[in-house]
């Protein structure tokens, strides 16, 4: 059997990737503690630097373990993953090469009074809901043994092949109190993450099982007509497969938790739907934290409210700000882009390096409102002409949490390189057709936004210290 095989250079770097900035870039959410972040979706496991550890389990390691363990991808497939795509060269496997550990469904219990108790009593699952799943052999009780002695009972979510074969399993605890165990099984294929196929043209799409049941126990009628996907995270591998088997599918319905990884998670998946031809793309968010706490709502019980992404708190603001500036320049300010912009960009690279951001923001808020006025006057060219709300509105809706990770240094070569290609786009010779000073305009416009997501990203980790300096100041009059 052949095998993929990767040079040590690629192994070195695989397992030198810093998991939090990996895990930022995925929308997954962390909780800084320290000098390590602990999990949002599984607050057991911390990560720090290129290293991770499960303090349930005792267990850790590396990016390459991390990847299989909680993503379920083979060795190959995690590889690939870390190395933003790079792949392995296919070579003939040894007579003793190790085959990779077969994936197997956890052993079932011979009950499942733990399991519909966990989901009806404390999740508010609809049993007919319930019922419809564990009929289908997609959920069911597990029971397997522990070191201590005690015997560990988990919910078993389980994702199905074409051929109707299991290839996918996600565990969750049920426990009673804590955030419990939630992880895939190891060998699992992400492609069949636990889902459900109808025959309407539309396809649900979520981040974990319970998020699934929840919703459909809230809009229970006619629900066996679509098609639904838990992502058991944020990985779209689930999704994209379901679209592959289920050509009829032309709506797809984001529906992934109302806080800051599941606006991300939106944002990048969107991206990845229309990459792949799809345009019938709607987010549709819970309206408190998650789809079970708006479940846990419905029955009068207290919920976890919402969590708006800090970017998109700040965003309007800031866009106003510009759009505002950009009106009150002058008409002979935009004479001079070619040395302006330029001269804008070094006294932001100076107050970065300086260690100076939010003074450096003033030049990028400079330059953004420069890269907006020439936008503006592109436009009134064709025809077209702007005004200072429309400019704060189209701001606005470009401004993507998913897009917007680049620490501020990094983001001084992003800016100079995009300045650079956009003034010599102006500065082009001949007369420009209608086409051409269409995309001029447009590139101004990218220009601007790229200058405002600077101030954007200050702005919202300015907001995020403040919100924790009033939790730990609450916590310290309770104490």
């Amino acid at each position: 059997m052949p095998y993929i095989e990767f040079t040590e250079n690629q192994k070195q770097r695989a397992a030198a990737v810093d998991l939090e900035a990996f895990l930022l870039s995925r929308g997954e959410r962390l909780l800084r503690e320290g000098r390590e972040s602990r999990l949002a979706s599984d607050h057991s496991v911390t990560v720090r630097g290129n290293e991770w550890f499960d303090h349930a389990t005792k267990e850790g390691g590396g990016p390459i373990s991390f990847v299989q363990r909680f993503y379920g991808f083979s060795y190959p497939e995690a590889m690939t993953c870390l190395l933003n795509g790079e792949q392995g060269e296919i070579r003939a496997a040894s007579p003793k090469a190790k085959e990779k550990k077969e994936f197997s469904l956890p052993p079932k219990n011979g009950t499942m009074r733990r399991l519909y108790a966990y989901l009806l009593q404390q999740r508010h699952i609809s049993r007919n809901v319930l019922d419809a799943f564990v009929h289908a052999r997609l959920i069911y009780e597990s029971r397997e043994p522990s070191k201590g002695g005690n015997d560990f009972h988990n919910a078993v979510f389980v994702g199905l092949d074409e051929r109707g074969v299991p290839r996918h399993a996600h565990k969750r605890g049920l426990y009673s109190a804590g955030p419990g165990l939630k992880r895939n099984v190891t060998g699992c294929d992400a492609r069949y993450s636990f889902h459900y196929n109808g025959t309407s043209d539309r396809l649900y799409v979520f981040e974990a099982p319970v998020d699934l049941l929840s919703f459909l126990t809230l809009y229970q009628k006619g629900w066996q007509a679509h098609s639904y996907a838990a992502l058991c995270g944020t990985s779209e591998h689930a999704m994209l497969w379901m679209l592959e088997q289920n050509p009829n599918i032309q709506s797809v319905l984001l529906c992934l938790d109302h806080d800051e990884a599941g606006i991300e998670a939106n944002g990048r998946l969107a991206e990845i739907l229309r990459d792949h031809g799809c345009n019938g793309i709607t987010v549709l968010q819970p309206e408190h934290k998650d789809w079970n706490e708006d479940l846990k709502a419905a029955y009068g019980l207290p919920a976890l409210p919402a969590e708006e992404h800090p970017q998109l708190i700040v965003a309007p603001d800031v866009c106003q700000f510009i759009a505002e500036k950009c009106g009150r320049l002058k008409p002979g300010s935009l004479g001079s882009l070619e040395k302006e912009l330029p001269r804008l960009l070094q006294f932001y690279q100076n107050h970065i390096q300086q260690n100076q951001i939010g003074r450096a923001t003033l030049y990028a808020d400079e330059a953004s409102a420069l890269a907006l006025a020439a936008y503006s006057r592109e436009l009134r060219q064709l025809g077209q002409p702007i005004s200072a709300e429309e400019l704060n509105k189209q701001l606005c809706a470009r401004v993507l949490p998913h897009q917007n990770h680049a620490s501020f240094k990094n983001r001084y070569r992003e800016l100079s390189a995009k300045t650079q290609a956009v003034l010599k786009q102006y500065a082009a010779p001949g007369i420009r057709s209608v086409e051409d000073k269409r995309k001029l305009a447009e590139a101004w416009l990218d220009l601007a936004l790229d200058f405002i997501k600077v101030t954007v990203k200050f702005q919202a980790e300015e907001l995020e210290k403040w919100q924790r300096q009033q939790q730990e100041s609450k916590q310290a009059m309770t104490m």
